[in-house]
């Protein structure tokens, strides 16, 4: 059962992102935040969809940490959920950090394009990060929330991975607080997996972390040590080894 609702799912989000994706074009005049609130209707829908097809209900614990102000949001990485709950659900514009070429996906990286997140070009090397931060500033000076995935790519539940340095970087650059996120969405939607499972996604907004008078690995470490302790929480099961 759970094959044959997940090949639905599949199916619905294949015949709403592509004339979701012209609309897009249709939309480009319109001024930057009207076309954030029109495009991310699609990821809205796809959470709605993962829900109605697959069983997947979420809920949000630590809504009253997010502030009113510039935040860095750096999250556990576990899942394609995450990346559709936050443009859809989170109360400011969230602007992913990502490689330049999804701009070439046919119809979904058309849509992207077309938010003015922070595309970088990795090609440059260390010159990459500069754009995170030169990128990252104006994002901030707009009203807007960067997000990054400290681990880089998705983690199984249970496991951790090398939480990089560029986020807490730009916090540290910008002078902008962090909001750690944790979440177990990895326990429904695993990486690269067809079959999607019903359950319940928590997601855990934890206290805003000052990044003024921290270095950055100081930044880091407690942006890691806050989301691992709450994913112990969430899944105490997956840490009954360690």
């Amino acid at each position: 059962m759970a094959r044959l609702r997940s090949l639905l799912y599949i199916l619905f989000l294949t015949v709403t992102v592509i004339p979701y994706a012209f609309a897009c074009i249709l939309w480009a005049p319109l001024p930057l935040h009207w076309r954030y609130k029109l495009t991310v209707g699609w990821p809205r829908l796809a959470i709605w969809g993962a829900r109605f097809f697959c069983g997947i209900r979420w809920q949000v614990k630590g809504w009253e940490n997010l502030p009113d102000g510039p935040a860095v949001l750096l999250s556990k990485h576990q899942s394609a959920w995450e990346t559709l709950f936050f443009p859809a659900y989170m109360p400011r514009e969230v602007c992913f950090v990502y490689k330049k070429e999804l701009h070439m996906v046919p119809f979904f990286g058309w849509g992207l394009a077309l938010l003015r997140m922070i595309a970088i070009d990795r090609s440059k090397g260390r010159d990459a990060f500069e754009q995170v931060v030169k990128q990252g500033q104006t994002r901030l000076d707009e009203g807007r929330w960067p997000l990054l995935f400290p681990e880089g790519t998705r983690v199984a539940p249970g496991k951790t991975g090398r939480f990089k340095m560029g986020g807490a970087l730009l916090a540290s650059r910008t002078g902008a607080m962090v909001i750690p996120v944790a979440h177990n969405a990895g326990e429904c939607w695993r990486r690269n997996a067809f079959v999607k499972y019903p359950g319940l996604v928590t997601v855990s907004i934890g206290p805003a972390i000052e990044s003024k008078g921290l270095s950055p690995e100081e930044l880091n470490q407690k942006v890691q040590d806050w989301i691992e302790g709450e994913m112990r929480r969430l899944n105490p099961e997956r840490y009954g080894q360690h």
